[in-house]
């Protein structure tokens, strides 16, 4: 019923993991893993995995066409030979939990859905881990709302790449990855050409599904945040400021409140309110974060990093603004050319 399809590109600290919890699913009738040119173990690690795993494939790349992204192609010609009559599309960092396939189908037929994405569970091991991941999928979930993604009524449209599912005939009408080839956020613009064609998304949260940990180095943070984060906000220079303000609006306070101290200390008397009221205004961001990770089953105590997280994801998305818009966005090795896809 289910083809899993996997790109994979010098995965090798990973691609075992996640190869082996898709197999353990029953529902997988196969899975088809694109090497895309890996360079390290990933090819020697896939060799051994068939060997032991009858409904593993492996496809190889080879030059990568013009106009596509190597995901994107990798994710095509996994699609192009599939039998299944859902394709799941899943990242080769990811961990599916047992029955997760299940569930996923299950969820399919109770919302009557044609594509079904859940945000996986994050697995943090550093500092910087647990200082950005959790501030930037905080900002994504005031984005991209899952009651308004799921409203067929809407034309809100998002999906998390890590785990897309899709039927078959919905990932034909909407053109398949041909129809998003260049595209640096492919899952979000798949589920908006499928959506415009009048099949239902449901959009989730992964607890129970899905987990991953999406970066194991700082730079790897850097370079994966700083390719996403710009098209994902919008993709205008605009939005971008309203959004950094958004997350962290201590920084407008900060400066308002040195002139508008000045200011009043020149005057004379004041300062004492407009101590009050920055105050106000800053504690304010804290306690809508530390809302927002009790209901998101994270630790409370996270809120200790909100700081340092908020500062490196304004730093990011402003480097991500330049690089979409001045330069070329770099990851795995490759280089594209700047083209941002965030209000298509």
């Amino acid at each position: 019923m289910i083809s899993a399809i996997i790109p994979a590109r010098n995965e090798e600290a990973t691609i075992a993991r996640a190869v082996e919890s898709v197999a353990a699913q029953p529902e997988g009738g196969e899975i088809i893993v694109v090497n895309d040119q890996s360079i390290d173990q990933t090819g020697a690690i896939l060799a051994d995995l068939a060997a032991r795993i009858p409904k593993l494939r492996i496809l190889n790349t080879h030059e990568l066409p013009a106009g596509w992204t190597g995901k994107n192609h990798a994710a095509s010609l996994g699609a192009a030979v599939a039998r299944g009559e859902w394709l799941l599309f899943t990242d080769a960092d990811t961990y599916h939990l047992p029955g997760s396939a299940g569930r996923a189908l299950a969820s399919a037929a109770e919302h009557d859905a044609a594509l079904i994405s859940f945000s996986p569970e994050q697995e943090m091991g550093s500092f910087w881990e647990r200082s950005v991941i959790p501030v930037v999928f905080w900002r994504l979930s005031q984005r991209y709302s899952f009651d308004r993604v799921n409203d067929p009524k809407l034309p809100d449209a998002a999906a998390n790449g890590q785990y897309l599912m899709i039927r078959r005939d919905a990932y034909e009408a909407a053109g398949g990855h041909e129809a998003v080839a260049a595209e640096i956020l492919e899952d979000v613009a798949l589920a908006r050409n499928v959506k415009r064609r009048g099949y239902g998304i449901f959009f989730a949260v992964g607890n129970g599904i899905v987990r991953t940990r999406m970066y194991r180095s700082f730079g790897a943070m850097w370079q994966g945040w700083t390719k996403n984060l710009y098209p994902l906000f919008g993709g205008s220079f605009a939005e971008m400021v309203m959004e950094i303000d958004a997350a962290s609006p201590w920084l407008g306070v900060l400066f308002a409140g040195i002139f508008g101290w000045e200011v009043l200390r020149r005057s004379g008397g004041g300062e004492w309110l407009l101590a009050v009221v920055a105050g106000i205004l800053f504690v304010r961001p804290w306690a809508w974060y530390e809302g927002w990770l009790r209901r998101n089953r994270y630790s409370a105590s996270y809120i200790q990093y909100y700081l340092p997280g908020v500062g490196f994801y304004a730093a990011a998305l402003i480097a991500s603004w330049w690089k979409h818009t001045r330069g070329k966005v770099a990851w795995k090795g490759r280089e594209y050319a700047r083209a941002v896809s965030g209000k298509r």
